[in-house]
């Protein structure tokens, strides 16, 4: 039988060829282990947990022009993942979660029309920078290795040996000295970091700050143009005819939520109209301004029959009736269409008197604004 040298400073017998037998905190006590040194413990590790290795490819070497490259290549493609991620971090903040002074100015072209689709684009290419480069570093760079190891029950030992065998790979990686690596893994770090935290700017700013769900950009003294920008004036519009109208502010003809139907009656219709309560001053002369966004489920209710007085809604046939303050009459829609109240400026044009006093939509929001 051969003995093994177990006294502190020593391998402990690690070296040793052959498997080694009994239980491995009865052989080493931990100030035993406390003077091993990390390849020693590793190496002890191994051969207590039956590790047998068959293959290893120690990698490139150190210094040498192949492993120059792969660090270049790694670095490369670490440093365009954190590059996409900042680059998705400033697309995001034209939202204004973060950036409430700077966001895109809205529009049915340009960059700003593609603000989704790069966002998609940018944390897509980065996540793909990520995992090509994990690829690259672990073919070209770190040392390969096959090995057979038989499990068994954890101990003070294992747990010791495990934690070098740990450090060794760490060591082995080679990042300590491979500088170019460590710096674009920080960058990739922060920027797929910061990139994955962007979305949480719902939770962070209120969306509901200044009641977004139940105003809209209808202000006193705010005009009502069309859709190409230009005025309306009293007059402009034959009797029984509808006039799609928008704010006369910034974007005004691209906020869904603020689109209002100008309608002017027929001299019938005036006569049978009978306002809702408390809103008999909204309209002005002939006309009257409702909510284009069904009450029901928030489809464009644009469809005018002056003979019957009734405005169609196309989604699920929700019909209102205008002389009587746009009340629902037919179709799933409890609540009628909210009026805006109007009025003339000096110059003639229509303006808005106020907001809606009723929030615009569904009828989850049937509730009247503060």
């Amino acid at each position: 039988m051969s003995t093994r040298e177990t006294r502190p400073g020593s391998t402990g017998g690690a070296d040793t060829p052959g498997p080694l037998h009994g239980g491995p905190d009865d052989d080493y006590s931990p100030e035993q282990l406390g003077t091993m040194s990390r390849e020693e413990l590793d190496r002890l590790g191994a051969r207590y947990d039956g590790v047998e290795i068959l293959h290893v490819d120690s990698g490139p070497e150190p210094g040498s022009r192949l492993e120059g490259r792969a660090i270049r290549q790694v670095g490369l493609v670490f440093g365009l993942a954190g590059v996409f991620a900042l680059a998705f971090v400033v697309v995001y903040a034209g939202s204004g979660w973060f950036l409430p002074d700077w966001h895109w100015e809205i529009s049915e072209s340009g960059w700003s029309a593609l603000f989704t689709p790069l966002l998609g684009l940018l944390m897509g290419l980065s996540l793909l920078m990520v995992g090509l480069g994990l690829v690259l570093f672990t073919k070209k760079l770190l040392p390969h290795e096959t090995a057979v190891q038989d499990k068994h029950d954890g101990s003070h030992f294992d747990r010791v040996t495990s934690g070098a065998t740990l450090v060794g790979g760490w060591h082995n990686s080679g990042l300590a000295r491979r500088k170019l690596i460590t710096r674009s893994l920080g960058l990739m770090g922060g920027g797929v970091g910061l990139m994955l935290l962007m979305p949480l700017g719902g939770m962070i700013k209120n969306p509901n700050k200044g009641d977004p769900l139940g105003s809209t950009n209808w202000d006193e003294g705010v005009r009502l143009v069309r859709n190409d920008g230009s005025p309306i004036r009293p007059g402009d519009q034959e009797p029984g005819s509808l006039e799609t109208v928008f704010p006369a502010v910034a974007g005004g003809n691209i906020q869904a939520d603020a689109a209002t139907m100008l309608i002017r009656l027929r001299p019938e219709q005036v006569q049978e109209a009978q306002p809702r309560e408390g809103q008999g001053d909204f309209g002005y002369g002939d006309y009257v301004a409702y909510s284009k966004i069904c009450t029901h489920a928030g489809c464009p209710v644009s469809l005018y029959e002056q003979e019957t007085s009734r405005i169609l809604c196309p989604c699920h046939q929700s019909q209102f009736d205008v002389t009587q303050g746009a009340k629902p009459v037919f179709g799933p829609a409890t609540r009628s269409l909210p009026q805006l109240p109007i009025t003339v400026d000096d110059e003639g044009f229509f303006v808005a008197r106020s907001d809606y006093i009723e929030a615009v939509g569904p009828t989850y929001w049937n509730r009247e604004r503060i």
